[in-house]
């Protein structure tokens, strides 16, 4: 199981859904679980965010399911606080962290983040809601990272800056020393229609 990480603009969506869909892996982001139920739209709607606690439930049964299926996962940005992250901390029964074989970090300047937002031309991409989720990234998410570390688990920091085939690369290098086994199943017909998928799934979860 890996965990890929990034701010809004960073790629991590289309990134971890085009690996994961490339390498027969299963791609899990909280936006897309909360979005499959059917149960939260309104609240979505409205960029609000669901509770901790439901949250860790309903990732935590997809996770099941996978682990059920023998399949490897790619975990979109997930937990993304450290509240999350000690309800999976106390919980020995679901071992949340001994199955994590490392974290992916995708670094792009705050910059760059805004200008790719910027040209996406879409309404809700306003200065303020990306100041307001970078601020939520530094904050809540990367606060994450130092307990992960103290617990022996590789965070590896990636060069999102570039041509996406050599980010996708550079991410899918590293996460290839994390897990040896993985081995690609499929090539790719259509990646736009998976970046456009991605960030549909994600953009009223806050990323």
């Amino acid at each position: 199981m890996i965990i890929l990480f990034g701010p809004a603009g960073s790629g991590k969506s289309t990134q971890g859904r085009t690996i994961a869909d490339t390498y027969g892996l299963r791609w899990l982001s909280v936006g897309q679980v909360l979005r499959d139920t059917g149960q939260f739209d309104e609240t979505l709607k409205r960029g609000e965010l669901i509770d901790d606690a439901t949250v860790v439930e309903l990732m935590e049964k997809q996770i099941a399911f996978a682990d059920a299926e023998g399949m490897d996962i790619i975990l979109d940005g997930y937990p993304r606080d450290m509240e999350q992250a000690e309800i999976l901390l106390n919980d020995d029964s679901s071992n949340f962290f001994g199955k994590l074989a490392g974290v992916v970090v995708l670094n792009v300047p705050k910059d760059e983040l805004w200008r790719r937002i910027e040209e996406r031309g879409r309404a809700d991409d306003t200065k303020e809601a990306f100041e307001r989720r970078y601020k939520i990234y530094e904050q809540k998410t990367c606060s994450i990272l130092p307990m992960i570390k103290e617990r022996g688990i590789p965070v590896v920091d990636v060069d999102g800056v570039g041509d996406f085939d050599e980010v996708t690369k550079r991410v899918t290098k590293v996460i290839s020393k994390m897990m040896p086994k993985l081995v690609k199943v499929m090539a790719l017909d259509d990646p736009e229609s998976i970046e456009n998928d991605a960030f549909e799934r994600e953009k009223s979860y806050g990323e």
